[in-house]
């Protein structure tokens, strides 16, 4: 197993909370973070989300940046998760870097609250290239006290930020860079929320993963990122390895726009190629953070693939999203840095208002926080529409 990319660094922000410690004292309290909508405009108050709980005004304040600069919440954000984790590498200032983001909603939120003005005659221009996934990830580079010389996004929906991260590798292992932080941002918006209704496969309670009576999935907001540096350079500079980032895969089986394959194929490839990439076998993972995010065809498909990997040998798995909501294409991100909290605390969160085996799944995710519990490798899984689907492999910094 070759454990050439450090993770040095990471930051979060979510329904469960700003910061790691936050995150880990909700997630092992089994605290669900996900409840009706009380910042974003909406009328479908009876679908819950798992919603940030601050105000657009507070996070400016947070931030330190003046209200009248017109900055999307995924902005807002992505400048608070990535700040914590470049503090949490004890990056020194001026340090070069890349920042590689997954979003897809980007500025949706502007163009919401703007959009009306183009039909009032209204100055409009200036505030159709905020729309734009890139300038979501532009204030996130200017803020960090790094000198960030390379900025990417990656958009392949909720697959996006688990990208980011092996793009960022990727990027490390050909000598491109000594450091990248990487992760992904995204905030919630009525487009997003209504989307989602279109398709039918929201559920008015809160979601509940692989349970036989699951109806959907509720969408969710935050950012995440991690720093991630070559071996050598963490080593030289004396950093704390928070983990190993030992394996990544990416499979598109384009089975459908948004369904998930029948024999979970694209989920089955993209695993297979992380524990290649880690030359690890699959009783050799610890913990799987499941895409799991509620809905039947989701939950069924991954399950079948993960059969298809683990056998009768299969590891804890639980999804997070019972915590968080699903939070698109910041996901992997969040799950990422709660990859890095499971294996630094030693425990695995349950799988929340899990009840009733399926019968079409061969296993039952974990119902309640196993603690005390080892984890050398965690198994991270996120999927995306269009069959983009994505695996991280975490592995802890004393191996």
């Amino acid at each position: 197993m070759a454990l050439d990319i450090a993770i040095t660094g990471a930051g979060i922000i979510s329904a469960l909370g700003l910061g790691l410690e936050k995150t880990r004292q909700n997630l092992l309290a089994g605290n669900c973070a996900i409840n009706s909508p009380k910042h974003l405009e909406t009328a479908h108050s009876d679908l819950p989300c798992g919603e940030v709980d601050l105000s657009d005004v507070q996070l400016y304040e947070m931030c330190g940046k003046d209200s009248s600069l017109p900055l999307s919440r995924s902005s807002l954000l992505g400048i608070l998760a990535a700040r914590q984790a470049e503090e949490d590498a004890a990056l020194e200032k001026g340090t070069r870097v890349a920042l590689i983001s997954g979003t897809t909603v980007g500025g949706m939120d502007i163009t919401e609250r703007h959009f009306l003005d183009y039909f009032k005659g209204n100055e409009f221009d200036s505030l159709i290239p905020l729309h734009l996934d890139g300038s979501a990830t532009d204030p996130i580079a200017d803020s960090l006290k790094s000198n960030v010389v390379f900025t990417d996004v990656i958009s392949t929906a909720c697959s996006a930020a688990a990208n980011a991260i092996a793009f960022g590798a990727e990027l490390l292992l050909e000598g491109k860079f000594d450091v990248v932080i990487a992760g992904g941002t995204e905030c919630l918006t009525r487009y997003h929320l209504n989307g989602f209704n279109s398709l039918m496969i929201l559920d008015n309670e809160p979601c509940r993963p692989f349970d036989a009576s699951r109806k959907g999935l509720n969408l969710g907001e935050g950012a995440g990122f991690i720093v991630l540096e070559r071996k050598s350079h963490a080593l030289g500079r004396r950093a704390r390895v928070r983990a190993w980032l030992s394996g990544w895969g990416n499979s598109c089986d384009a089975f459908h726009q948004t369904a998930s394959s029948p024999d979970g194929e694209g989920a089955y490839l993209a695993m297979s190629k992380a524990l290649r990439m880690a030359s690890l076998r699959p009783e050799d993972i610890d913990y799987v953070n499941a895409h799991g995010t509620g809905t039947q065809n989701n939950d069924l498909s991954e399950g079948v693939a993960l059969t298809r990997i683990f056998g009768k040998k299969m590891p804890y798995v639980s999804s997070t999203k019972s915590f968080t909501g699903h939070a698109t294409s910041a996901a992997a991100a969040l799950e990422a840095v709660i990859s890095l909290i499971c294996i630094e605390n030693s425990f695995v969160p349950a799988n929340l208002r899990f009840m009733e085996k399926d019968p079409g799944l061969d296993f039952c995710p974990v119902a309640s926080n196993i603690e005390n519990v080892k984890l050398n490798h965690v198994l991270s899984n996120s999927f995306g529409f269009g069959g983009n689907d994505s695996s991280l492999i975490f592995s802890s910094p004393e191996l």
